[in-house]
C-alpha cells in the first residue's frame, strides 16, 4: 500500500499511439496491468495481437512473445477509453516551421476523446509538447485529472530503457503522480530508481533542455572532428585525451554527419522558440551548428568530384527502422542541387525510388556502382569497400 494505492491492484491503462514509445510503455505496463493500445493504423493494431512488435525493438519483439502480457490492441476509441484508470497519450508532436512550434493536434485530439468517453481517468502525457501546454489544456478543458511526464528513450532500446530508466520526471506532486511513478517502477527491472515530481511547466522543460543539452553534446564532437579533418590531426586520439576527464567522459563522443532522428531536431528548435524575448545564444548556435555541419558534409563529397554517390542507410542509428529528420536525408537534398547521380542502399524501402532517388536492394551492386558511399555509421557489410567509404563515425558506436 502506498498513500492509499495498492500496487499490487491491477490497473486499466490505455495507451494511445504505437510508436515507439507508446509501445514499449504498452508492453511494460501490461505484465502487471491491463493494457489497451489504440492505434489508427490497422498494420500495428494487428501486429500487437499478434504478439509481434510494430517497431524494430529487439526487447519488444522477445517481450511479447515469451512474457505472459496483458496486452490487447484496438482501432475502437470508446473500448480504449471507456473503463481506463490512465490514458497514455504518445502521439507524434512533430515541429511545424512555420508556426514555431509542435503540432500538439493529435494530442489535443486523444485529450478530448479521453474526456469524451472517460472524464473520470487520468491522463498522462507522454508526448513532448511545448512550455505551458498541460496548464493550457488544464483551463480551456477545466480538467485537473492531466500531467505530464517526459520519455527519455532511444529508438531501437525503447523498452530496454523503460525497464532500466536512468529517471522518472512526473509533472505532478500530488498522490496521483506518485501513483503512476509506482506502476513504472514496479514494472521496470531496475531498483532505486530517481523518481522527481516537479509542476507540468518544469517537466516539459526537463524534457526539452535535456534533449537540447544532448544535441549541443553531439555538436561539441561534430565540430571538434570537423576541425581535426580540416588541419589533418586525429580525431580519435583528440577525443580519446578530451573524455579522459571524468567531468566530460566517453559517452555521446561518437562524431556523425549531424544529429537528427524523431527527438533532437524538434525539441531543439522547440526551446529555441521558447527563448523568444530572452537572452540567449547557446540554444541558437546548437540549431546553427548542426547545419552548418551538414554543409561541411556535403563540401567534403563534392572536392571528390564523384559521378555517382551512394548513400549507405537512411535510418539514424543500428536497430532503428527510422529515418525521419536523419542527417543523411538532409545531406542527400543537399547533393541534389548537382549533377551527381545519387543512388541508396536502404533496405526498408521496398520502392524503386525515394525522394528521386533510385533505391539499389542488390548490396554488391551498390558498392560497386558507387564511386564514394556515404555511412553515417559503419557496419561489417561494408568493409570490403572500405576505400570508396567516407564516414565520420571513429568509434563504431551510436
Amino acid at each position: 500500500m502506498y498513500n492509499g494505492y495498492d500496487i499490487k491492484k491491477k490497473m486499466n491503462i490505455t495507451v494511445v499511439g504505437l510508436g515507439y514509445v507508446g509501445a514499449s510503455l504498452a508492453v511494460l505496463l501490461s505484465k502487471y496491468n491491463k493494457v489497451t493500445a489504440l492505434d489508427v493504423i490497422q498494420e500495428k493494431v494487428d501486429c500487437i495481437n499478434d504478439k509481434k512488435s510494430p517497431i524494430i525493438d529487439n526487447d519488444i519483439t522477445e517481450y511479447l512473445a515469451n512474457e505472459d502480457l496483458n496486452l490487447f490492441a484496438t482501432k475502437n476509441k470508446e473500448k480504449a477509453y471507456l473503463n481506463a484508470d490512465y490514458v497514455l497519450i504518445c502521439t507524434p508532436t512533430d515541429y511545424n516551421p512555420e508556426t514555431e512550434q509542435f503540432d500538439t493536434t493529435l494530442v489535443k485530439m486523444a485529450i478530448e476523446d479521453s474526456i469524451a468517453f472517460n472524464k473520470n481517468a487520468t491522463i498522462v502525457v507522454k508526448s513532448t509538447v511545448p512550455l505551458g501546454f498541460i496548464d493550457m489544456v488544464k483551463k480551456e478543458k477545466q480538467i485537473d485529472n492531466i500531467f505530464f511526464s517526459p520519455e527519455f528513450l532511444r529508438e531501437g532500446k525503447a523498452l530496454y530503457d523503460n525497464l532500466y530508466p536512468s529517471r522518472i520526471i512526473i509533472g505532478d506532486k500530488s498522490d496521483k503522480g506518485s501513483n503512476f511513478a509506482k506502476l513504472l517502477q514496479k514494472a521496470a527491472h531496475a531498483e532505486n530508481i530517481p523518481v522527481l515530481q516537479t509542476d507540468n511547466k518544469e517537466a516539459e522543460a526537463i524534457k526539452l533542455f535535456a534533449n537540447s543539452y544532448l544535441a549541443m553534446r553531439v555538436s561539441y564532437f561534430n565540430e571538434l572532428d570537423t576541425f581535426s579533418e580540416l588541419n589533418s590531426l586525429n580525431t580519435k586520439e583528440i577525443i580519446d585525451g578530451v573524455s579522459l576527464d571524468p567531468r566530460i567522459g566517453n559517452q555521446y563522443n561518437n562524431p556523425s554527419f549531424g544529429y537528427g532522428g524523431y527527438c533532437l531536431p524538434k525539441d531543439t528548435k522547440q526551446l529555441l522558440s521558447n527563448f523568444k524575448n530572452i537572452p540567449q545564444r547557446l540554444i541558437r548556435a546548437i540549431v546553427e551548428s548542426n547545419d552548418i555541419r551538414m554543409k561541411f558534409i556535403v563540401s567534403r563529397i563534392l572536392e571528390k568530384e564523384p559521378s555517382t554517390v551512394g548513400v549507405y542507410r537512411l535510418v539514424m542509428k543500428k536497430g532503428s527502422d527510422n529515418f525521419r529528420e536523419s542527417a543523411l536525408m538532409k545531406i542527400l537534398n543537399l547533393i541534389k542541387h548537382s549533377d551527381i547521380e545519387i543512388i541508396v542502399y536502404e533496405p526498408s524501402i521496398s520502392e524503386k525510388y525515394f525522394e528521386g532517388c533510385k533505391i539499389i536492394n542488390d548490396l554488391n551492386f551498390f558498392l560497386d556502382t558507387s564511386d564514394i558511399i556515404l555511412a553515417n555509421r559503419l557496419t561489417s557489410e561494408i568493409r570490403m569497400a572500405k576505400n570508396k567509404v567516407y564516414s565520420r563515425d571513429i568509434f563504431n558506436k551510436d
